[in-house]
């Protein structure tokens, strides 16, 4: 399988890229904890069906340490006991922000109330352009249908330059 169209090598849509992958390193420096990063990347991924940014935050929560039942269960969190009440609030802030067009309303009430309650606002500042951030990036890659399965960890720090 091919992607439909090289996003490096057009120079507007590389250009573009380079900027999309710098503008991530903001969250990459922010307190927002790399795993719950990748757990939020993860499941907006799963839910916007992008296979290569599924594959990229799986590997690279796994890189981080995240053990592979808590990969596995990213998608049934809410019936799963291994997430902290931190995380299983990102990841209800990460659903409902994802799915705009199933809930006209966005993130409810009662979700921002449990972000609030476990991320200052430095953190939810990073969760909140980290979520605009991933689903744009799932947007390109189902748009292109970038092909998942070869990532690597890192792999794209040099694009971020």
């Amino acid at each position: 399988m091919n992607a439909r169209f090289d996003m490096f090598g057009n120079e507007i849509a590389a250009r573009f890229t380079k900027r999309f992958v710098s503008a991530s390193q903001v969250i990459d420096q922010s307190p927002l904890p790399k795993v719950t990063r990748e757990l939020v990347s993860l499941r907006a991924s799963q839910i916007n069906g992008c296979g290569f940014c599924t594959d990229m935050h799986t590997k690279d929560a796994a890189a981080e340490g995240v053990p592979a039942v808590r990969l596995n269960l990213v998608a049934a969190w809410r019936e799963a006991t291994v997430f902290s009440e931190a995380e299983r609030a990102a990841l209800a802030f990460t659903e409902e922000g994802t799915r705009l067009a199933d809930a006209h309303h966005g993130v409810s009430d009662e979700t921002w109330a449990q972000v609030r309650e476990h991320y200052d606002d430095d953190q939810i500042a990073a969760l909140i352009c980290l979520l605009a951030l991933i689903n744009a990036a799932n947007r390109l890659n189902v748009i292109v249908r970038t092909p998942a399965g070869s990532y690597e960890p890192g792999m794209f720090a040099a694009a971020a330059g």
